[in-house]
């Protein structure tokens, strides 16, 4: 039988594929050991990188960088360093209102600096003298911020250097706190956010005064006269004089008002023109600073006129008794001032600290209603202080102040700020003039 198909399909064999070719042993071996060199430069060149990182140099590198580039710590505040500034007179007429507060205000700090500051920070105040005068203040403060670099401003003396200070604290967000001031431009409503009082107001004061002279002294309301400084400072007490006034039937435009300029005791003027009204006077309200206030009880005497007199705590108590007592008896009889702390000679809690603290740091200084003033602005300070933690900046102590409720150091009577409310007492004490020049405490009521 013939063959069919062709020889040539016939299905051939694929013929199988050399074997790979393998590399010889050496060459693995020098492969490994490359591998192996690389690995371990790597972890050697890792190592180094975190040695060095860790490295005391760099960390010390590190941290000059950071310092670079963190923003500035606030003013006035150092790792270890609190700086306050107050701007007050320490020469001219009333150099004794500035003198009086700065101690106080120092003898609170070396108290608290005794006891370890706060939160490590120590406590320090730098004082600038303005004499008084406006025309300075605005220097003082600018030396006091820009060149002191001071965290916040306390114990600032005078309503009308504050009309300069206020406004250039606001300007740059600088607490001006307890200020020896009862002026109406440091009391707004709402209050300022960076200021803060501890003491009542002139006004308060001033209509406590004519309530003691109409209901404990029985005179007529319409036979008290005012004698004001002619500025802010008088022009705040003479209103709450008139407003007190007014409540008992007085017009005010018929109250008999008499002044004198601020740093110029001349008060001729506004005697003569109480003694052409003698008979239809029996006391004056005053509104003046001790060096004027004395002056005036003097000249009122002098012309024969006993009128009863009061006068405003900011007229530094201690140097007007000095001055009276020094003059003679008759100067010192029938004289009242109003005061927002209690006698520095008491012996509540507070005032004994005082004495204490007035003792070991401000020798040879009289503890005086002003110091006592100055010390207890300075308590309720580091109080807000202790409140607003270490973290510290104004905002904070801002907010530190507003939430203090009835804080009690020792003075007979609480202390309370709010977000509403910037003025933390609103009590008013009397004392009447002895003849020894000391001061007895009097009811007002």
């Amino acid at each position: 039988m013939a063959q069919t198909g062709d020889s040539r399909d016939t299905e051939q064999p694929t013929p199988e594929a050399p074997p790979a070719a393998r590399p010889p042993a050496r060459r693995r071996s020098v492969t490994a050991q490359v591998a192996l060199l690389i690995g371990g430069v790597s972890v050697l060149a890792i190592a180094s990188v975190v040695l060095l990182i860790l490295s005391p140099a760099v960390k010390k590198a590190d941290r000059a960088i950071d310092e670079i580039l963190a923003p500035p710590p606030p003013r006035g505040i150092a790792p270890g360093e609190l700086v306050f500034g107050m701007a007050s007179p320490f020469t001219g007429a009333n150099r004794e209102l500035g003198r009086a507060m700065k101690a106080g205000v120092e003898a609170a700090f070396a108290e608290v600096n005794a006891a370890g500051g706060i939160h490590g920070r120590l406590l320090r105040l730098v004082a600038v003298d303005d004499g008084y005068e406006p025309s300075r203040t605005g220097p003082a403060m600018k030396q006091l911020v820009e060149k002191e670099q001071i965290f916040a401003v306390v114990g600032n003396v005078g309503t009308p250097t504050a009309a300069v200070s206020i406004p250039y604290c606001m300007d740059r967000k600088v607490i001006f706190f307890g200020a020896l001031s009862g002026g109406d431009a440091l009391r707004r409503h709402p209050p300022d956010r960076y200021v803060f009082n501890f003491r009542p107001s002139y006004a308060q004061e001033t209509a406590a005064a004519v309530r003691y002279l109409v209901r404990v002294r029985r005179i007529r309301a319409e036979r008290v006269a005012v004698f004001a400084q002619e500025d802010a400072f008088g022009e705040s007490g003479f209103g709450g004089a008139a407003e007190e006034l007014s409540a008992r039937g007085v017009d005010p435009a018929r109250i008999v008002r008499v002044g004198y300029r601020r740093n110029i005791a001349d008060v001729a003027d506004a005697v003569a023109t109480l003694k052409a009204r003698a008979r239809e006077l029996d006391a004056v309200v005053m509104v003046a600073t001790y060096k004027a206030a004395a002056t005036f009880v003097r000249t009122l005497r002098d012309a024969g006129l006993r009128l009863l007199v009061t006068n405003v705590s900011a007229v530094d108590s201690n140097a007007l008794a000095e001055e009276l007592v020094t003059s003679g008896r008759p100067y010192a009889d029938g004289v009242v001032v109003t005061q927002i702390v209690p006698l520095p000679t008491s012996r509540a809690t507070g005032v004994v600290r005082f004495q204490e603290a007035m003792a070991r740091h401000a020798t040879g200084e009289r503890p005086g209603f002003l110091a006592l003033e100055g010390f207890v602005v300075a308590q309720v300070l580091a109080e807000g202080l202790r409140r607003a933690g270490r973290d510290l900046d104004s905002e904070k102590l801002v907010d530190a102040l507003e939430g203090i409720r009835e804080l009690d150091v020792g003075i007979g009577t609480t202390l309370s700020f709010s977000p509403q409310d910037h003025q933390g007492s609103r009590k008013v004490w009397g004392t009447l003039l002895q003849p020894d020049g000391t001061w007895k405490q009097l009811d007002l009521e």
